[in-house]
């Protein structure tokens, strides 16, 4: 009961102090999801922190999203809209609430979200990786790099239609005396198992 008339709380102090500015409010699992325009998405960083209705002080975490193939192509609110999102999980230890907090990328070509760093530091490397995996641009980020890839990584490996085998692959070469990248030389498996691809496996008929 404590945690239903909690949410409730905050679900109508969110429509009272963001106002026009709350795009979606979805309830599910007894958790609030808050989804805003890209245009406003530094703003109401700004405002989920500071104003004393909600002091939402810690960012937890922070990812991107590719809605490209959300659940295998099964209809979805996501499937027409746009493809690249940016969640964050925000935390206030004054009145003790959780919320997700969303903005879509309104250019699926070039991916591109306000900086939240300024509002909480927390924010730097969990953008970095967003950028370095899903290649989403974070504006005004002072020092936007790729930080799990390699130096001259091509792609973004979390994007659903990067390959699993990735472009290339690197190796030590003997006769120069360093690491070289080369084509991906795994070559295509077989993973459906025999007793469902051979009609006579194991001498069944």
């Amino acid at each position: 009961m404590t945690t239903t008339v909690s949410i409730d709380t905050l679900q109508n102090t969110l429509l009272h102090v963001l106002g026009e500015r709350v795009q979606q409010l979805d309830l599910a699992l007894g958790e609030l999801t808050l989804t805003v325009k890209a245009d406003d998405y530094a703003q109401v960083a700004l405002q989920l922190r500071d104003h004393p209705e909600l002091s939402f002080e810690q960012l937890m975490d922070l990812c991107g999203m590719d809605f490209s193939s959300y659940k295998d192509g099964a209809a979805s609110r996501y499937t027409d809209g746009p493809r690249y999102a940016v969640v964050s999980h925000l935390l206030s230890l004054t009145h003790n609430w959780r919320l997700r907090l969303r903005v879509f990328a309104a250019n699926d070509d070039l991916p591109q979200v306000s900086t939240i760093t300024p509002v909480w530091n927390s924010a730097n490397w969990f953008e970095r990786e967003a950028f370095d995996l899903f290649g989403i641009l974070f504006e005004n980020h002072t020092d936007l790099r790729r930080i799990l890839t390699d130096y001259g990584f091509i792609g973004h490996p979390f994007r659903k239609d990067f390959p699993t085998t990735g472009h290339v692959e690197m190796r030590y070469d003997a006769e120069q005396k360093r690491v070289i990248y080369q084509p991906v030389t795994i070559e295509p498996r077989e993973i459906t198992p025999r007793i469902v691809r051979e009609d006579n496996y194991g001498g069944l008929h």
